[in-house]
């Protein structure tokens, strides 16, 4: 009794031992480093090979030559895009503003403003006016020349309406010292004429068939993608010179058919382009003058998914290369190929539409 009683150490189990909490977390964190490796971000192939310099837009020769004596002298006038989409307008005036300001002033001295963004009178008077009072100086962080203005880019401009154009038009005017702008459109046709006549104007051409092959070849050895040389060209003959929409599509396929060659049966199937037998069939089917007939084959095509405004302009094609109709009936028949157009634009049914058409189509034929 006269012994003190000792308190015995409480046993810890092994799992919460010390050398083991203390080997567990540098074993958790190197497991983590292992298992948790960053995976490559995917990029669209659009954005990745967009044109990093001037001299890398293909086709456009005038237009590279003038901006890059511009970009030499820092002598920059304002500019108007023009032309079909996909011909790299935008592309160019990106690449020349990073040339012009570098990756360090480029945020500060760029504005873009594109289709997605609100483009009214009052973002002209606001946003537009207050970006363009502003003076810069003409030092880069790296040393190099940087001509004392700011850029203001303007995408698909022609759908500003009169007044926005107007308050352009006078902003333009009153801050040219501090500012410049490059508006880029589809229809120069839509744009005011005071705005035209203070910008220097530049058309962009659509790019040829060979021009957009050598591109998409180069992209597909660069990614590793098997085309079939038969595939690239009736993808260059469905994108008509829109080179956006050419890679676009090529990435599509290539995501479609992975570790495969790409065949133009794939292409087809991702362009939306109709078989040739389908669009034959049908004109065949005119040429019978069954009136039931065509109503069937038409709702049959309908119900493959096939694009009606697809429809409308293969067939479109196919009834110009028919030598056997005169003039007069290829007229009417493409008199009314254009109202169809339009009614399939503004929502009309596609069934009753292209019954429309084909039976004008029949008609004349039965004439023959």
């Amino acid at each position: 009794m006269s012994k003190k009683a000792v308190a015995k150490k409480p046993v810890v189990p092994a799992m919460f031992a010390k050398s083991a909490a203390s080997s567990s977390p540098t074993k958790s964190a190197e497991g983590n480093k292992e298992n948790h490796t960053k995976p490559d971000r995917l990029v669209p192939w659009v954005e990745k090979y967009r044109p990093k310099k001037v001299s890398d837009v293909a086709y456009q020769d005038e237009v590279v030559a003038v901006l890059t004596k511009c970009l030499a002298g820092s002598d920059f006038p304002n500019l108007l895009f023009y032309g079909p989409p996909g011909t790299g307008k935008t592309s160019t005036i990106l690449a020349a503003a990073h040339e012009l300001f570098g990756p360090q002033l480029f945020r500060d001295r760029v504005m873009e403003l594109n289709s997605s963004d609100e483009r009214g009178i009052n973002v002209i008077r606001e946003k537009v006016k207050k970006f363009a009072q502003f003076s810069v100086v003409a030092t880069r962080t790296d040393g190099v020349y940087c001509p004392p203005f700011k850029l203001v880019i303007l995408d698909e401009c022609d759908s500003m309406t009169k007044a926005a154009q107007a308050a352009l038009r006078r902003t333009m005017e009153r801050e040219s010292k501090t500012t410049r702008f490059c508006l880029i459109c589809n229809y120069i046709s839509r744009i005011i004429d005071p705005i035209t006549s203070r910008c220097a104007k530049f058309r962009f051409k659509p790019l040829s068939n060979n021009i957009i092959e050598q591109r998409l070849q180069a992209i597909c050895n660069n990614e590793n993608v098997q085309c079939e040389p038969e595939a690239i060209s009736e993808l260059v003959k469905c994108t008509e010179g829109d080179m956006r929409k050419a890679v676009t599509f090529l990435q599509s396929v290539a995501r479609f058919r992975t570790n495969e060659t790409i065949s133009t049966k794939d292409v087809h199937e991702i362009t939306g382009v109709i078989p040739d037998n389908v669009i034959e069939n049908l004109y065949q089917v005119c040429h019978s003058g069954s009136y039931e007939k065509l109503a069937t084959t038409v709702k049959n095509v309908l119900l493959e998914g096939y694009a009606s405004h697809q429809l409308l302009l293969q067939l479109h094609d196919h009834i110009l290369a028919q030598m056997a109709l005169g003039n007069e009936q290829k007229a009417v028949i493409f008199e009314k190929s254009a109202v169809v157009d339009g009614c399939l634009l503004d929502g009309a049914d596609e069934y009753l539409q292209l019954m429309d058409f084909l039976c004008t189509v029949m008609h004349q034929l039965c004439r023959t």
